[in-house]
């Protein structure tokens, strides 16, 4: 198998894990009960960054709109403060390390400005493209779990980017369930669908649009959030993504843990994984290139990389028996 051969060319040069880096942005409540739902939301997602992606605790950092309400809250969900904490994320970067962005709370697209309330001025979706720049080699993942947040694709969608958003327009102005649901998912072992011990883009978005829709059928209401990922950088959500194709193939090459595999802490993956670690970072590489390379090329590059991905996690859930 082609996989194995290079497992036994790269063993000796296994890879250290990237870093991720978490901002997790708390909306303005308007009133108690959403309030209290939107910072705990927050804190679960957290809480599941640092205790099971293995996220260090200096790099995840909650703002919310109430900064005392509740330990681990680092201050204000402010638009001022939020592009303060990314800078302060931005300079200690590593330069292949994963952002993740989560947005919890009430959105809107008044005038057609899709955003995000905010004590204060809201962040509009133009204003954290802005702010995102500061990663300009990093891959990004954005979470917008607000209502009305389908709007923000647009804005946000690019090379080495995955965008979820809650809704797939700002019609959908109803609270969403979307943002608890993908906390959930982030210590769920049923969110890691090839139990592989990681937790891909693609597989954290499936579970949470599963268990959103599983809500709505029991309640025997109709459905008001219909999620989207977009991550082939076509400015496009897709409601169900295919894992091998499209959006769904993209963000199934993205993981949250930023390239951790499960070994025991403070080691280094080695073997097999330390080569899947190896391809799925050429894969965030060869999608960076996307813009610059012929589309047959690319599609081709990008075909060989999956099937060998593939190949690799079928050797290593062998392994594992």
């Amino acid at each position: 198998m082609k996989a194995l051969g290079l497992a036994a060319a790269l063993t000796a040069a296994a890879p250290l894990a990237a870093q991720t880096q978490v901002l997790v942005v708390s909306g303005l409540g308007g009133e108690p009960r959403y309030q209290e739902s939107f910072t705990a939301t927050a804190l679960a997602v957290a809480r599941a960054a640092r205790e099971r992606l293995g996220v260090n605790p200096d790099d995840v950092v909650v703002l919310a709109e109430d900064s005392t309400r509740a330990p681990g809250i680092a201050g204000r969900s402010t638009r001022d403060e939020i592009a303060a904490r990314l800078e302060a994320l931005a300079r200690r970067a590593a330069p292949d390390g994963l952002l993740l962005v989560v947005l919890v709370g009430h959105g809107s697209a008044t005038g057609g400005e899709p955003r995000l309330n905010l004590p204060g001025p809201d962040l509009t979706a133009a204003g954290l493209a802005s702010l995102l720049d500061r990663f300009p080699t990093q891959p990004i993942v954005v979470v917008n779990a607000a209502s009305a947040s389908g709007d923000w694709i647009p804005a946000l969608s690019g090379p080495r980017r995955a965008i979820i958003t809650a809704t797939r327009s700002g019609v959908e102005r109803d609270e969403t369930h979307f943002g608890r649901h993908f906390a959930d998912g982030l210590t769920s072992d049923d969110a890691d669908r090839d139990k592989d011990g990681r937790l891909s883009v693609f597989e954290a978005f499936e579970y949470a649009r599963r268990e959103v829709a599983r809500v709505y059928e029991r309640d025997q209401r109709l459905q008001t959030e219909h999620a989207l990922l977009e991550a082939d950088g076509d400015r496009v959500g897709a409601r169900a993504p295919d894992p091998m194709t499209g959006d769904g193939a993209a963000a199934a090459s993205i993981f949250l843990d930023g390239g951790r595999v499960s070994t025991p802490a403070g080691t280094a993956p080695t073997g097999l994984a330390a080569v899947r670690d190896s391809l799925q970072r050429e894969v965030i590489r060869l999608r960076g290139r996307k813009d610059t390379m012929a589309p047959d090329e690319y599609d081709r590059r990008l075909e060989a990389l999956l099937v060998e991905l593939a190949q690799l996690n079928r050797a290593l859930r062998g392994t594992e028996r």
